[in-house]
């Protein structure tokens, strides 16, 4: 039975569900409130310069390609891949630099030189990593985990051997005995906005994916995904209407029965996908009443994963010491993420994260310059830590002045655009909560696996996606959690 479905924002998640969704055969409409397709993965073009605004590393591109096919067509006629090679360049403030490579010989080479004595432990850690991939991506990644069936094929015994007791740093400090290599894993954590002091060692899988699975650029920068599933979405027959703000989702005894649009205008659906934050969802977007208190204390009380502080900067100068990928590491790494995660302030000597795509696409950044997007890890909003211009401004000029003392030789004098997007940003674009850019945090030991769920259990009719549900963020998580919603709806309509 054909219905009428309703998305509420035009992310990667809502898009991916309204192709899906559109080939099936239903009638899809998405409601997004900015004025163009793609959530937080979006860009920015100024004076010549281009930059992605949000993720800048592509993984697992057999879920794009899946994605594509089941939709009857092929990805490579919308987009092209290119390997990342080194896939991250890294970088101490005593001097060392280590460029690691998916070519393990190469990275061993470059690790004989800085840390002997971990070569043997790096093959090690990528082993155990893998067996932590193998026991998690089939039965918790790749399910929709929204009953008890879902578990049927779950080896008992694995849910003791995916590490879930012990945390990325005290996993990581047992495998290695180098304070380099130790930073380089328990960054990993952050991938998905998460503490490696508090995020169980399950996160570590993280480094099968990009270190042995591969990181990947997309041509043109990362926008172009977005571009290519609002194309996929357009050809399959989807309305994308932009600058459409949702209100109110509407219910009826307890079902989604449509939307209530800011102007006064109602629309009904069948069926609503929310790509909005799940919590913002049940508490904003939810009327009051609906939800019983105890419920949506529940929901209030998820934990954000940390936001952050990002700059583009446009230059005139070309930085050899740049790679694509650049981290810039703090000296003291648990403080940082003390400062970040406990006394909810800004990290005084900061881990820095550059993205420099010019790197590759040298149409990035006119007259040979370089475009810079620059990312620190923050905390999400509290009342404790405001943000306007001068604050803004304040912390660039901070991370300026660190970049040059770590080699980058007249960054300051070569700016010629300069753009800040702060965690008040982050909520006021995409309503994300309290400016979390990563969805929910992973800093319980199963909070990877209790995400929102991609069905409500509150409301009928009503479906979430994106990365503050489950399985997590990252483009090919919120891919996928579009598909384990439309796995668990069309379950639904099948019972009907």
């Amino acid at each position: 039975m054909k219905k009428t479905v309703g998305i509420i924002g035009a992310g990667i998640g809502g898009l991916t569900a309204a192709a899906r969704l559109a080939s099936e055969g239903h009638s899809v409409t998405v409601w997004e409130r900015n004025a163009k397709a793609g959530g937080k993965m979006n860009e920015v073009v100024k004076n010549g310069y281009r930059f992605d605004t949000g993720p800048s590393l592509f993984t697992m591109p057999f879920v794009l390609e899946e994605l594509f096919e089941s939709c009857g067509r092929n990805y490579t006629d919308y987009l092209t891949l290119e390997p990342v090679d080194p896939l991250c360049r890294y970088n101490w403030q005593d001097g060392t630099t280590f460029d690691c490579s998916t070519d393990l010989q190469k990275t061993l080479g470059q690790i004989s030189e800085f840390a002997p004595g971990d070569a043997e432990a790096y093959v090690r850690f990528l082993g155990y990593s893998a067996d932590l991939y193998e026991k998690t991506a089939e039965t918790f990644i790749m399910n929709p985990l929204q009953t008890v069936m879902d578990l049927r094929n779950l080896k008992k015994s694995d849910i003791f051997k995916i590490d879930a007791f012990p945390t990325v740093s005290t996993r990581v400090d047992k495998f290695f005995e180098s304070p380099h290599l130790r930073q380089v894993f328990k960054r990993f954590a952050t991938y998905n906005g998460s503490s490696p002091y508090l995020a169980p060692a399950t996160i570590n899988v993280i480094a099968y994916v990009e270190l042995c699975l591969g990181g990947y650029y997309v041509k043109g920068g990362l926008y172009s995904i977005s571009r290519a599933l609002e194309k996929l979405c357009t050809e399959l027959g989807v309305d994308i209407q932009y600058n459409v703000d949702i209100k109110t989702i509407l219910t009826e005894d307890k079902k989604a029965v449509g939307v209530a649009f800011n102007s006064g205008e109602t629309a009904r659906a069948d069926v609503i996908f929310s790509n909005s934050d799940a919590t913002f969802t049940y508490t904003d977007l939810i009327e009051k009443g609906v939800l019983k208190k105890k419920q949506v204390n529940k929901i209030s009380a998820i934990e954000p994963s940390c936001s952050g502080f990002v700059m583009m900067l446009g230059t005139d100068k070309k930085f050899d010491k740049l790679k694509h990928h650049n981290i810039f590491f703090s000296r003291d790494y648990e403080k940082e993420f003390s400062e970040i995660f406990h006394r909810k302030m800004l990290p005084e000597d900061p881990t820095i994260y550059v993205a420099n795509t010019s790197a590759t696409d040298t149409n990035h950044a006119p007259n040979g310059g370089s475009n810079l997007f620059i990312l620190i890890n923050a905390p999400y909003l509290t009342e404790k830590l405001g943000w306007d211009e001068a604050r803004c401004k304040e912390y660039g000029d901070l991370i300026i002045h660190k970049l040059e003392n770590f080699g980058l030789d007249g960054l300051s004098e070569s700016i010629k655009v300069r753009e800040h997007i702060s965690p008040q940003d982050f909520y006021d674009t995409y309503r994300s909560n309290r400016g979390s850019i990563y969805g929910t945090s992973s800093n319980q030991q199963l909070s990877a696996f209790m995400r929102p769920r991609n069905k409500s259990p509150y409301i009928d009719n009503l479906y979430l996606v994106g990365g503050s549900t489950h399985p997590g963020g990252g483009i090919p998580l919120v891919m996928m959690s579009a598909r384990h919603a439309v796995t668990i709806f069309n379950r639904q309509v099948d019972k009907s």
